[in-house]
This record gives structure tokens, sequence and C-alpha cells, in this order.
């Protein structure tokens, strides 16, 4: 999920070509099970994390459930105002096969909740031969592709310089945080959505928010989570009028440093893909940092009346 763009993530539909494979966990010392359990693993860590850390009223109010099966994790949000980004099911094909009863499970799952899409998002290695007649019998269709990247943990860490002032976040700045890191992503500033970041922002189960500061004004949020031995980073945003001035390079250098201290020996990372000619400052800054591309993934989408 890092990012600096306005927009949460390009259109899931019409779905681009598909991705070529991308040669990169060889490059680790990784065989590719292995490679898959660690970027899969820690993604669906960190969503259902912020997804069950919210409070109690925002999960009321924005209908949310979350459910463990098959190894994965399922994350809905019947009364997402993003409208559909923060309905995922994930972390599929690690410890159990990708089947149609899973897929017909999650689909019936985000359906009865009134949810309006399901994002399926799963390792290319982790598909089934006939996935396409799954796809085709649940109304499910291919959407935007997002590289996954792991960094090993023993790396250099890549030195950065900003003028802004860089530190962790402390319980009196979740709230702003919460608000920088919505808006940097272009999401909408619901009270409930805002209260969700704002609890793992303020130091929820297993994550640590980091902050840019001009003067005394937030402009700039990120995010780290540590699960297992892949650290998770899940999260950052710059607001439009602060960026290009290294906050992000800044916020790779203090998680990179921070994942090594919790005993975390990979880290992990997703963003989306540059197709057709676009441009993610995102990746780029990632790939700068030591993140490898390990695959490409492209997410799968059902919506009601598919």
């Amino acid at each position: 999920m890092e990012q600096t763009t306005d927009s949460p993530s390009p259109p899931a539909e019409p779905a681009e070509p598909p991705a070529p494979p991308v040669p990169g966990w060889e490059s680790l010392g990784l065989d590719r099970a292995t490679a898959l359990a660690l970027a899969e693993t820690a993604e669906a860590e960190f969503m259902i994390a912020l997804h069950d850390g919210a409070p109690t009223e925002a999960k009321a109010a924005l209908g949310m459930r979350s459910e463990r099966l098959a190894g994965g994790v399922a994350v809905v949000m019947a009364g997402d105002p993003t409208g559909g980004y923060w309905n995922k099911a994930l972390g599929f094909g690690v410890t159990e096969p990708v089947t149609d009863s899973l897929v017909a499970h999650l689909v019936d799952l985000y359906a009865s909740a009134g949810a309006p899409a399901l994002c399926l998002q799963v390792a290319p290695a982790a598909l089934p031969a006939d996935w396409d007649d799954i796809c085709g019998r649940h109304g499910i269709v291919g959407g935007s592709v997002w590289a996954k990247l792991l960094r090993p943990a023993a790396t250099p860490t890549t030195p950065s310089t900003t003028d802004l002032r860089v530190g962790t976040i402390g319980p009196e700045d979740a709230e702003a945080y919460a608000r920088v890191f919505a808006g940097g992503f272009g999401m909408p500033p619901e009270p409930h959505l805002l209260s969700m970041f704002a609890a793992a922002g303020g130091g929820g189960p297993g994550f640590t928010a980091y902050g840019a500061w001009d003067g005394d004004v937030l402009v700039a949020a990120a995010n780290l989570h540590v699960a297992g031995p892949a650290a998770a980073f899940c999260g950052a945003a710059t607001l439009p009028e602060a960026r290009g001035r290294g906050a992000q390079s800044a916020f790779m250098q203090l998680r990179v440093e921070a994942a090594r201290a919790a005993g975390c020996t990979w880290m992990s990372a997703e963003t989306w893909q540059e197709l057709e000619g676009a441009h993610n400052p995102s990746l780029h800054n990632m790939l700068r940092s030591g993140f490898v591309e390990v695959y490409d993934r492209r997410n799968w989408v059902w919506r009601p009346g598919a």
C-alpha cells in the first residue's frame, strides 16, 4: 500500500493485459513458495490487524466484519466510503490451495454483508489451473496489477535527507496522522474511517506509525506492522503540497531500522505496477531502498450483480 499519489489505487476495471512474470524471488535466494508465504502473510496480517483494531463504534457504523479461513483473511466493510478498497480477501494459497468452494464462500460472505465489492488478491503461483472457469462461475473479473516486493533485513540502509522533521507518531498525533494518511491517499475524511487509521497510528497491536512535520504541521504519514518474520510496510502517503521533500525516503530508512530492531529478517511491501506507460514514484522509491520485485499480482474483483 506504499503510495504517494492522490488515489488509493488505479481503477480496478477494465483489466490490463496479463502482466509478464517478474524474475525477482530467485535473486533473493528464496524459493517461490517461501517468497509467496513471506509477502502474502505479512500483508494479510496487517490488513486484518488494521481492520480488527478499529473502534467498536466504527465497526458498527461501517458494517465491518472479518474472518480467517483457508490460511488467509477476509475483511469486509459494507459501508466502505471508498467504494470498495477496504473489502479484501488475501493471504490464500500459502497453507491451503485456492479452490472453487473457497471462492464461493468469499463471494457469499461479501454479498450477504452488502459489500460494494470483493477484491480477491491471490499470488499468481497460487492460482489453480481452472481459475478462469472459477472466475466465470462467480462473476469475477481481472482488475489492476500490483507489484509485490521483499527486502532482506541485511541489505544496507539507503541514507536519506529531508528538510522535514520526521519521527514516530504518539497518541496525541493519532488524529492528525489519520487525516494525513487518508488525504495523502485521496480517501474521503469519513469520521469512522479516520478512527480506524487513528487506532493504528496511535499504537495499535504490531503497528508503529511515523510522521513528517513542516514546522508544527503534519504533512506525511507512514506505518509499519510486525507480526512475523517479515515486517509489513503498510502505507505511506504525503500531502500534495509537501511531495518531493524527502519524507518517503526518510520513512523508508526509519522503518528498515525499526524492522531490524524488532528482529525481522524480511520486509514486505506492495504498490501498483507501472503499466501502459504509467509512473509510480513509490515503486521507484522502494527499489532504491533495497526492495526487490518478487512477482506481480492481479486484483480479482467481484461486484454485486456481476
